[in-house]
């Protein structure tokens, strides 16, 4: 069981959300999207969110910064959650607006309010679960595309449901977050989304 749990929270880590993200909208999406067009977007995204992070990361362990790829404590987390809204923000003004997706803009308008959300909570030492925050703010977005293509997703959105309850559960027996933290988590990635619904919707 260890194992498994351990496994999913390095699935779901929130590293692979934004791309995540941009994968799920060019799935459900009915737009004709030409594929220099799905690449144009995704690649970047997955440059910008997963290699340079794991760069980054690299280079903060090695340093000292931050002893885990989980970052357990707070003062662990201040600067990784900062790069990764800067990247987010790259993202906004650099890699979108190239070809400009209303739907795409507005998630990651989303996932920068959330981090900043988590950074500002730091200094209150309250750690929410970023796991949560993303795997939360996925299932917001696929929900806000459902509604907004008018396609039925049910058993999409049911099956990424169960998948955040299993996300949670691995960090609670992981013991890397109570179950407060876990909330929160959940409670800032969903909210996030949803107040980005109305200007998309």
């Amino acid at each position: 069981m260890r194992i498994f749990l351990t496994i999913v929270s390095y699935l779901f880590h929130p590293i692979f959300i934004p791309v995540g993200g941009a994968v799920a909208y060019f799935l459900i999406t009915p737009k004709h999207t030409p594929i220099e067009l799905q690449a144009g977007n995704i690649l970047p995204i997955f440059i910008l969110t997963v290699i340079i992070p794991i760069i980054t990361y690299l280079i903060l362990k090695n340093i000292g910064v931050v002893n885990s790829i989980f970052m357990p404590t707070t003062s662990e987390r201040k600067y990784p959650i900062v790069i990764h809204i800067v990247l987010l923000l790259m993202i906004l003004y650099k890699v979108i607006p190239n070809n400009y997706i209303i739907e795409l803009y507005f998630y990651f308008v989303g996932l920068i309010g959330a981090s900043f959300t988590c950074l500002l909570l730091l200094f209150f030492n309250i750690k929410a679960s970023l796991h949560l925050v993303g795997v939360g703010g996925l299932l917001m977005y696929l929900i806000g595309l459902s509604v907004h293509f008018e396609m039925n997703i049910i058993i999409g959105i049911s099956i990424f449901i169960c998948i955040t309850g299993v996300v949670a559960s691995s960090r609670l027996y992981l013991k890397a977050h109570t179950k407060p933290e876990i909330a929160i988590g959940l409670f800032i990635g969903i909210l996030s989304q949803l107040m980005t619904l109305h200007y998309w919707l």
